[in-house]
């Protein structure tokens, strides 16, 4: 069994990808901290404790921080909507599990503390909780095995021209990461847009006929629909990447880099700038996901979807 602890800003491929990880019989979650950005941090704990009764979850949640390191908080609510999980019908049920705490870097730091053995953090958001343990505990950067990362970019973003928008929110956060030389592993949104879901998937979880087939039929088709308001176009599997990639590591190949962030240029904040001439110019402090095999990545969200939905 291996364990790991998710970092989310719980939107509809945030539930994806923590379902993904969920349906693996390997993988074991000990622990969600959540962090404002996709919606602010009332909002991403409302989706997620309400994730947590739909589904059954076990996992302790945490709150964690509402706002980013050094600027205002940013979110995405005016393309995923106000809930962030945009849906072509039905929304999850209003029951709610109980929060563990409100406190996810205390949480977070003693899970850290206490690992025998370098754990995996999979982060799905702004790095603002990460960035905080590391401030506040330096000594703990040690206890990280892996920090997987579904956000940067090795082209261009979308929250700007330069910047993916899980940079942008807190590119403090991320420099934060990299000064404190944690194993990086980012998945940007040139990877991530390898590998896509489409309208046919949707219908596809509907025909298994459950009332969670439905539901969760509904959110991936308005997932789908944030592409073209009509369906027709495929939409890139952002969060579901990242964890498809940790489950499936055959599915991805990587590429090592040095990098930094822009966190004062008027235009680039928030791009993540790569030097790819390593080890001539620069040590490599990144492994960048390059190259995704669609096919392989695509089969573990689509189960995990499939897997929740039969339950």
């Amino acid at each position: 069994m291996q364990h790991l602890w998710i970092d989310t800003d719980m939107g509809f491929d945030d539930l994806a990808a923590v379902l993904l990880v969920a349906a693996q019989p390997s993988w074991q979650i000990d622990g969600l901290s959540l962090v404002a950005g996709n919606a602010p941090l009332a909002v991403v704990i409302d989706n997620a404790l309400r994730s947590a009764a739909y589904f059954g979850w076990r996992m302790p949640i945490h709150a964690g921080r509402d706002r980013p390191l050094a600027c205002a908080l940013v979110t995405a609510q005016n393309i995923l909507g106000l809930d962030a999980m945009a849906s072509a019908g039905r929304s999850l049920p209003l029951a709610r599990s109980p929060l563990a705490s409100t406190d996810a870097v205390a949480a977070l730091s003693t899970y850290l503390a206490a690992a025998a053995a370098p754990v995996t953090i999979l982060a799905l958001g702004p790095l603002t909780n990460v960035a905080a343990v590391l401030l506040a505990r330096p000594d703990l950067a040690s206890q990280v095995g892996q920090l997987l990362w579904m956000g940067g970019s090795a082209g261009p973003g979308n929250h700007s021209a330069a910047a993916e928008f899980n940079a942008a929110v807190d590119p403090e956060s991320v420099q934060t990461v990299l000064d404190h030389q944690l194993p990086l592993r980012m998945v940007g949104l040139d990877a991530c847009r390898q590998v896509r879901v489409h309208a046919q998937d949707a219908q596809a979880l509907r025909a298994l006929g459950t009332e969670r087939a439905g539901l969760l039929a509904d959110l991936l088709l308005g997932y789908v629909r944030i592409a073209s308001p009509d369906g027709t176009l495929p939409m890139a599997l952002y969060d579901p990447t990242a964890a498809a990639a940790l489950v499936t590591p055959q599915g991805m190949q990587w590429r090592a880099a040095h990098m930094v962030v822009e966190l004062a240029g008027h235009h680039t904040r928030g791009m993540t700038v790569l030097e790819w001439r390593v080890p001539r110019r620069a040590q490599a402090n990144v492994w960048v996901a390059s190259l995704a095999d669609e096919t392989l990545l695509r089969a573990p969200v689509l189960d995990g979807l499939a897997s929740a939905a039969s339950a």
